[in-house]
């Protein structure tokens, strides 16, 4: 069941829910708990093979794409898009705090339709 998983997320760079890939491996045919999944999906990440992304605060995404990347996020749809670190420019972080040092930055940028 792992190797499915693996399989059906390494497959090309994406981000999907869990609920995405249980339903994906289901509707294959593969009987699998939403329990294997998020196991499995927790495991992946733990060893830095995918990166678990939380955008709206309502469901958890696994992306494949491991190297350093932002976001744009689709308010409407869901959608969640890379956007390369050379397209991005900070011109200025605060300081972190005294020990501390930073360690990365996520980015989302949420898209609407304009009105």
């Amino acid at each position: 069941q792992r190797v499915q998983i693996a399989e059906l997320l390494l497959s090309e760079p994406q981000h999907l829910s869990a609920e995405q890939i249980l339903a994906s491996l289901r509707s294959a045919g593969a009987r699998v708990s939403k329990a294997t999944v998020y196991n499995t999906l927790n495991l992946f990440a733990s060893h830095g093979l995918i990166r678990q992304l939380t955008v709206d605060g309502a469901r958890a995404w696994f992306d494949s794409n491991v190297v350093p990347h932002y976001h744009f996020h689709d308010e409407a749809t869901g959608a969640l898009t890379d956007v390369a670190v050379p397209d991005v420019e900070f011109s200025r972080l605060p300081p972190p705090p005294p020990g501390m040092e930073v360690a990365g930055i996520d980015l989302v940028i949420r898209l609407r339709k304009k009105l």
